[in-house]
C-alpha cells in the first residue's frame, strides 16, 4: 500500500551532528582518513618493534588516527591522545592539526599552554631518545652537539607553527564575529533611529497642523463672531436709526476686510512661488509631475505642504488680528480689543491690578488671545450679558480672568445662531499649558462661565 507524502517524516538537509556546514565536515573527514593512513602506515614498524603481530599494529594506528574525526567537538581529547602515541612515533598529523584546532578555539589560554607544553617536551623527549639510539647504531656519525639540536628543532617545528597559526585564526574569528555582532548592532540602532525619526516627523506635522488650526480659529473667530453680532444689529435697527445702521455696516465692512486678509496671508503661501516658503517647499516636498499616476499626486499632496511655513504665515496674520502690529498682539492692546465688544453692544468692564510691565512675546500673545477667545465666547454663547476681565501683573507670573453674567433670555436667543466648532476653550488651554501655565474654565454658581489662566512671566 502507497502513502501519500504528509505521511513521510521531513528528511533533515542539514550537516550531520556538530559541524555546522557540510564543507567541514568532509574536510574533517578527508583530514581523518589521511591520519589513518599514515597511523596505519607506521603501525607496522611499531609492532614489529613491540613484538606483536603487524595486523594488530595497523589496526591499532587506524583506529587513532581516526580519532582527528572529532577535533571540533572534543580538540583536547585528539592533543591528548597524539601525545600519547607520540613514543610510538606516530599521529604526527594528528598532534599538527590537534594543537591548531587547540589554540584557534574558545578556551582558557591556561589550557592551551599546558597541552601545547606537554607536546613540545614529549615530542623533544622521544626525538632525543630516537637520535641518541641511531647515533649508538652508527646510523648517524655527527657529534654529541647533533642530538640536543635535533630534539629541539623538531620539537618546536611541530609545535609552534600549528599554535601559533591557530592562535591567530582564532583571534581573527573572533574578531569578525564581533565586527559582525557590532554591524548588526548598528543596522538594529540605524533602524530604531529612522523608526523614532518618523515618529517624530509625524508628531511634528500633527504638531503643526494643531497650530495653523489654532492660529487660524483665534484669528478670525474673533472677528467673524463682531461681524455675526453687527449685522444682527444691523437688521434690528435698519428702519428705526439709519445712521447707526450706517456705522454698523461699516464696521461690518472693516472687518470683513480685515478678516479677509488675514485669511490671504495665511493661505497664500501655499500658492507662493517665489521666497523662502517655496524654497522650504522644493527643500521637504517633490512636486509630483504630471507623469505620476493621479493617485499618487493626491497621496503625496499633504506631505508636500509646508507647514512650517504656513504655520509661520499664520502665526504673522494672527499677531496682526489686533491692530496691525507686526511683532504679534501685546496687553497694551486690551483696550482696543475691549472697545471692539463694547462696539458690538457688549457691557465689559476691564480692571487692571499691579504695575504694567513688558513680557516675553509669547506670554503677552499668549494673555492677549485669552481675553480674546474667552470674549467671543461671551459673543457666541451669551450675547448681551454683563462681562468682567480682570488682569493682574504679579511678581513672578500674571493672571488673566474673563467672567460674564447669566445672558439676558432674549440675547441668549439671539446668539444661539453663532456657530461653534468647540476648539475655542482647548486651543487656550494649548497655549497656556505650553509656556507652564494653569488654565481653568467651568460655569459660575450664578449662571454665568468664567475662564482664568496664570501665565509665568518667564
Amino acid at each position: 500500500m502507497t502513502t501519500t507524502g504528509e505521511d513521510h517524516e521531513a528528511v533533515p538537509t542539514g550537516p550531520p551532528w556538530w559541524w555546522a556546514r557540510w564543507r567541514s565536515a568532509a574536510l574533517d573527514g578527508g583530514l581523518a582518513l589521511m591520519s589513518a593512513l599514515e597511523c596505519g602506515a607506521e603501525g607496522v614498524p611499531f609492532a614489529r618493534d613491540a613484538g606483536i603481530p603487524a595486523s594488530l599494529g595497523i589496526v591499532f594506528g587506524v583506529l587513532t588516527g581516526s580519532v582527528l574525526l572529532v577535533r571540533r567537538r572534543w580538540p583536547i581529547a585528539v592533543v591528548l591522545v597524539a601525545i600519547a602515541v607520540t613514543p610510538a612515533q606516530m599521529g604526527f598529523l594528528m598532534g599538527i592539526v590537534g594543537l591548531y584546532t587547540l589554540a584557534s578555539c574558545e578556551l582558557p589560554r591556561r589550557v592551551i599552554a599546558a597541552l601545547a607544553g606537554m607536546s613540545l617536551v614529549g615530542t623533544m623527549i622521544v626525538t632525543f631518545v630516537r637520535v641518541r639510539q641511531d647515533m649508538a647504531r652508527g646510523d648517524l656519525t655527527l657529534g654529541n652537539w647533533f642530538v640536543p639540536f635535533a630534539a629541539v628543532t623538531t620539537s618546536l617545528g611541530l609545535t609552534a607553527p600549528p599554535l601559533l597559526l591557530g592562535l591567530y585564526v582564532g583571534a581573527r574569528r573572533r574578531l569578525m564575529e564581533s565586527l559582525r555582532e557590532r554591524a548588526d548592532s548598528l543596522e538594529r540602532e540605524l533602524q530604531l533611529l529612522a523608526e523614532r525619526a518618523e515618529e517624530r516627523a509625524e508628531w511634528a506635522r500633527n504638531e503643526e497642523r494643531t497650530r495653523i488650526a489654532r492660529e487660524m480659529h483665534d484669528v478670525v473667530a474673533h472677528r467673524v463672531s463682531l461681524m455675526v453680532v453687527h449685522a444682527a444689529a444691523l437688521q434690528a435697527v435698519a428702519r428705526k436709526d439709519p445712521e447707526k445702521a450706517v456705522k454698523n455696516a461699516a464696521l461690518v465692512g472693516d472687518m470683513g476686510r480685515q478678516a479677509l486678509t488675514e485669511l490671504r496671508e495665511m493661505l497664500g503661501v501655499l500658492r507662493s512661488t517665489e521666497g523662502p516658503a517655496q524654497a522650504q517647499v522644493q527643500a521637504q516636498a517633490r512636486v509630483p509631475s504630471q507623469a505620476e499616476a493621479p493617485e499618487q499626486g493626491a497621496s503625496r499632496a499633504p506631505d508636500a505642504v509646508p507647514l512650517a511655513a504656513v504655520g509661520a504665515a499664520a502665526a504673522a496674520a494672527a499677531s496682526r488680528a489686533a491692530g496691525g502690529a507686526p511683532e504679534g498682539p501685546c496687553l497694551s492692546e486690551l483696550d482696543e480689543l475691549v472697545g471692539q465688544s463694547a462696539a458690538a453692544g457688549m457691557v465689559v468692564d476691564l480692571s487692571v491690578q499691579g504695575t504694567a510691565r513688558s513680557y516675553a512675546a509669547e506670554v503677552e500673545q499668549t494673555a492677549y488671545r485669552v481675553v480674546q477667545e474667552a470674549l467671543t465666547n461671551v459673543h457666541k454663547h451669551a450675547a448681551g450679558a454683563k462681562t468682567y476681565v480682570r488682569l493682574a501683573h504679579r511678581s513672578s507670573e500674571i493672571a488673566m480672568q474673563v467672567e460674564n453674567e447669566p445672558p439676558p433670555e432674549l440675547a441668549s436667543a439671539s446668539a444661539a445662531g453663532l456657530p461653534s466648532g468647540g476648539n475655542g476653550l482647548l486651543g487656550m488651554r494649548e497655549r497656556v499649558v505650553a509656556l507652564g501655565g494653569v488654565f481653568v474654565s467651568g460655569p459660575t454658581d450664578a449662571g454665568g462661565f468664567r475662564v482664568s489662566a496664570v501665565i509665568p512671566a518667564s
